[in-house]
C-alpha cells in the first residue's frame, strides 16, 4: 500500500497521474499547506524539506516502510517497483535527461512565474519579466523537441510525459492573462492535449476534491506558504 500525502498543486497532481494510471492501491493523505500541516514534526519525518508530494510505501524495498519525497524521485521509484512508464532501457539516459529538464527548470520556473504574478507584491516587474520569460523559454525548448513526436521519450507514454503535464496543466496561471497560453507552442500544445484526455487524467482531477482544503489566503496562509518570508519567533 503507498500512503500518498497530497495537496492540490501540481507536484502532487503528477503522483495522481502515474497512481491511477498504473492502477496502483492507496491511501491519499490531505496536508493542507495553507494551514501549515506540512510543518508539522510528523510530516517533517516524512519530508524533512516540508513539501508535498511524499510517499510512504508499505512494502518497500525487504519489505520495509520506505519513505520517498521529491515528485521526480516519487516517479522514478513508482516506475521501478512496478516497472510501468519506464520506456525502453536504450531510452534511458533520455529519459532521465528530460526528467531532469522539468524538475530543475520547467516546474520551479513555473512556480515561480505564478508567485510573483500571483503572490509577490506590487511593483517587482524584474522578478514578474524574469520568471515568466524564463517559463515560456522552457515551454519553447519542449515545444522544438517535440516536433513530429508524440510523446517526450521514445515511442510510448512515460514518467517524463506525466512530469510534464503536470506544470503544462497550469499554464493559465504561469502564462496571466494569455488568451491561449499555450497557443504560441503549437507541438506542446498539442502534446498536452493527447496526455490530458486519458481517462487516468479525469481519476486523478478527482483525487481530493471531498477533502475541505483551505482556500482563503490569509495571514495564516501566507506565513504558512512563505515562512522564510517572516522573521523567526522570539
Amino acid at each position: 500500500m503507498i500512503r500518498f500525502y497530497f495537496h492540490p498543486t501540481p507536484n502532487p497532481a503528477k503522483i495522481a497521474l502515474f497512481l491511477e494510471e498504473a492502477g496502483l492501491p492507496y491511501e491519499l493523505i490531505p496536508v493542507d499547506t495553507s494551514k501549515g500541516e506540512q510543518h508539522a514534526p510528523t510530516f517533517r519525518a516524512i519530508n524533512p524539506n516540508g513539501k508535498v508530494p511524499a510517499i510512504v510505501d508499505t512494502e518497500g524495498p525487504a519489505g520495509k516502510e520506505t519513505r520517498v519525497f521529491d515528485s521526480t524521485a516519487i516517479l522514478l521509484y513508482l516506475a521501478e517497483k512496478t516497472g510501468k512508464f519506464l520506456g525502453s532501457p536504450e531510452d534511458r539516459p533520455e529519459l532521465l535527461s528530460w526528467l531532469l529538464f522539468l524538475a530543475s527548470g520547467l516546474g520551479p520556473f513555473s512556480g515561480q512565474a505564478v508567485h510573483f504574478q500571483f503572490a509577490a507584491p506590487a511593483g517587482l516587474d524584474y522578478a514578474v519579466n524574469r520568471y515568466r520569460r524564463e517559463a515560456e523559454r522552457h515551454y519553447q525548448v519542449l515545444n522544438d523537441h517535440l516536433e513530429g513526436r508524440t510523446y517526450m521519450v521514445g515511442e510510448t507514454y512515460t514518467i517524463a510525459d506525466i512530469a510534464a503535464w503536470g506544470w503544462l496543466d497550469r499554464a493559465s496561471r504561469v502564462r496571466k492573462n494569455a488568451d491561449n497560453p499555450l497557443g504560441p507552442f503549437p507541438n506542446l500544445k498539442r502534446f498536452f492535449e493527447t496526455v490530458d484526455v486519458r481517462p487516468a487524467v479525469a481519476r486523478a482531477r478527482a483525487v481530493g476534491k471531498d477533502h475541505p482544503f483551505k482556500k482563503i489566503n490569509d495571514e495564516e496562509t501566507q506565513r504558512a506558504l512563505f515562512p522564510s518570508n517572516y522573521p523567526p519567533a522570539a
